[in-house]
């Protein structure tokens, strides 16, 4: 029995080993994580720079960056793509601008009710518009377990590029689009709603392994230090 007890106190410890190194890894997403959420609060609250041209964009890592951009709305090519706020559900209302550069990039002019999409009821300004918000990365093929559906004008998720070809929008167009800010009028569509906080539990998780390393050397050592039921005095 005492080479049972062995075996079994091995094993703990292999899983205690097994645990800790979840535990530092936890510890390094925990690093990664709050640096990324200092990054984005920073480019967030950071004086807008110029919308980059198409081709011109440091991918993910301009995420979230304070943009503006000066040109004229297509409005006969926005798009409604669904959404959840904090203002309930309804529509995003995505718009084409024209730039005044030469390239289009996709607005998100902000959040309309179902009551309003559904009649179409909200502003739409003519001529030159000046926009300024934050620059976000296109959200492909659609949301959670639901596709888009461009033929049925039907849209889950704001994907730039199937946007773009699905009305039809002319010249090179950016592959982000900016979710303008609030201009504090109280009108339709509704900006400003970008959701900055993101989840952050990963001590939470290292605690947990860590806490699970502890109880295999515990229960190693009580096998090593303790007969189990049966052996021999």
């Amino acid at each position: 029995m005492a080479g049972k007890r062995r075996a079994l106190a091995g094993l703990s410890l292999l899983l205690a080993l097994l645990f800790a190194g979840l535990g530092v890894w936890q510890v390094q997403r925990l690093q990664w994580k709050t640096q990324l959420i200092a990054d984005v609060e920073a480019r967030a609250h950071a004086a807008p720079i110029a919308a980059p041209m198409p081709d011109d964009r440091d991918g993910a890592e301009q995420a979230y960056q304070a943009v503006r951009a000066q040109g004229v709305f297509a409005h006969d090519r926005e798009t409604l793509v669904q959404a959840v706020t904090a203002l309930g559900p309804g529509y995003w209302v995505v718009t084409p601008l024209e730039t005044d550069r030469g390239f289009a990039v996709l607005v998100n002019r902000g959040f309309v009710p179902g009551e309003r999409a559904a009649e179409r009821d909200w502003s739409r300004p003519e001529g030159v518009q000046s926009v300024q918000g934050l620059l976000r990365v296109t959200e492909p093929n659609g949301g959670f377990l639901r596709a888009n559906d461009p033929e049925g004008d039907r849209w889950r998720s704001r994907d730039v590029a199937a946007i773009a070809q699905a009305k039809g929008v002319a010249g090179p167009v950016a592959d982000y689009f900016i979710d303008v800010e609030d201009d504090g009028e109280g009108g339709w569509p509704r900006g400003g709603l970008t959701v900055l906080k993101f989840s952050n539990s990963h001590l939470i998780y290292a605690l947990t392994w860590f806490a699970l390393a502890g109880l295999c050397v515990f229960g190693a050592w009580r096998f090593l230090r303790e007969p189990l039921q049966g052996d021999e005095a």
